[in-house]
């Protein structure tokens, strides 16, 4: 009985911790001389950079949605530049010209890993009082062990860059970190809020 609890113990926190997804960006920087990219005619083009093309349509459609929701006059990318012109910078210069698109936002996975941490046991312990059954009640419920486990996490690292293709400078930089992402959209989307809010708080988007 005492060793099913705690199988059952530890896949309920198992299970608890791999379910919630968390995004945090590890490092930021912003060009001294941008502004802010809704404001004025920049036409921004959003783009997910990865070797499979089918991976770019649905995060892109999700990326520019969420800047279009910010003010940002965005689109997505492969609406403008087909995948197979996206390694012949001549043709996706002709390409995002034609569409005029004067900015884009960029990401790309640079990592992917995983990291396996041991998590110790805890018990919480209150004065014992063995002589009285509501005295020991307190104390028992209070001292509840919680058997120690392996978590292993998924961490993805992802860097967002915003680029003005008109003066073809580097406006915005950022580097996160995202924790057991489970389903793609929900995992751009929050990528995108708190791109947003570091945007936002670095004065790149309207606030």
């Amino acid at each position: 009985m005492i060793s099913c609890l705690k199988g059952f113990l530890v896949l309920f926190f198992l299970s608890t911790f791999l379910a919630a997804a968390s995004t945090r960006f590890v490092s930021t920087w912003k060009n001294p001389l941008a502004g802010e990219i809704g404001k004025g005619d920049m036409k921004v083009a959003a783009f997910v950079v990865t070797q499979d093309e089918s991976m770019r349509l649905g995060p892109e459609e999700t990326l520019a949605t969420e800047l279009r929701n910010r003010g940002v006059d965005c689109i997505a990318g492969y609406t403008v530049l087909p995948g197979e012109l996206a390694r012949d910078q001549e043709k996706a210069k002709e390409f995002l010209q034609n569409a005029g698109i004067t900015g884009a936002i960029l990401m790309r996975v640079i990592s992917n890993d995983k990291e396996t941490t041991y998590v110790p046991g805890m018990a919480w312990y209150a004065t014992s009082y063995y002589p009285t059954f509501w005295g020991y009640w307190n104390y028992g419920w209070s001292a509840v062990y919680t058997p120690g486990y392996l978590r292993t996490d998924q961490v993805v690292a992802i860097e967002t860059l915003v680029y003005s293709i008109e003066d073809d400078k580097l406006l915005w930089a950022g580097r996160s970190e995202t924790t057991n992402p489970k389903d793609i959209r929900k995992f751009v989307k929050n990528l995108v809020s708190e791109a947003g809010k570091k945007m936002r708080k670095d004065g790149l988007v309207k606030k």
